[in-house]
This record gives structure tokens, sequence and C-alpha cells, in this order.
């Protein structure tokens, strides 16, 4: 059974920062794209960032360039979200994905696999 597990997710003031975690299991991503979008109240699901498994690349949306970074470890299957400078307009409900179609996506529909999805709160 294929599974995507956030956490990490949690309120922090304007400037902080936190690291969210995606743990996988269920088979191999090594040939993914690793995604993470996010969900505000009353908004559509959002492109944050991407990862191929395989090599590294990344991809981010503008308004996080310089301030998120997303990776992954290998060893320990797990894909992560360094979020830094937080501000209010981060919060939302951050999920994980996989793409099994290695094109990079920012478009939620390409993505085979989602994870629960774990809430930020930046207070202002």
């Amino acid at each position: 059974q294929v599974q995507l597990v956030e956490s990490g997710g949690g309120l922090v003031q304007a400037g902080g920062s936190l690291r969210l975690s995606c743990a996988t299991s269920g088979r191999t991503f090594s040939s993914y794209v690793m995604g993470w979008f996010r969900q505000a109240p009353g908004k559509e699901r959002e492109f944050v960032a991407a990862i191929r498994w395989s090599g590294g690349s990344t991809y981010y949306v503008d308004s996080v360039k310089g301030r998120f970074t997303i990776s992954r470890d290998n060893a320990k299957n797990t894909v992560y979200l360094q979020m830094n400078n937080l501000k209010p307009e981060d919060t939302a409900v951050y999920y994980c994905a996989a793409d099994s179609t290695r094109l990079m996506s920012t478009t939620a529909n390409r993505y085979d696999y989602w994870g629960q999805g774990t809430q930020v709160t930046v207070s202002s």
C-alpha cells in the first residue's frame, strides 16, 4: 500500500521557520517527481515546489523562491520542505504528492499519490 505521510506543520510567527517531512512507503519512488502543494481556505490547491528523486533537480513557485527549499533523503525515503522567513500568506494545509511522469508538473491532477496534509499557520 502506497503511503505518503506528512509531518512538521504547526503554528509559527511571521519570520519563523518550519521543516515539513513527507515519509514515503509502499513502493520505490526513485523515478518519480515529488511535489509539495498547499491549499488555503476558500482557495484552489497551489503548487509550491517539486524535486526529481533521481538527480535532485528542483522547481519552485515564484512566491517561495529564496525562502523554501525542497530536498530528499534517499536512505530515509523522505522528502523535506524547509520553509524560512514564513509569511501569513503561507498559511495553508500543505500536501506531499508523487508524480510518475517525471515532468516536474505544477498541476495537481498530474500527481498520482497524495498525503493527508499538514496544517501550517503563520501569525502576524
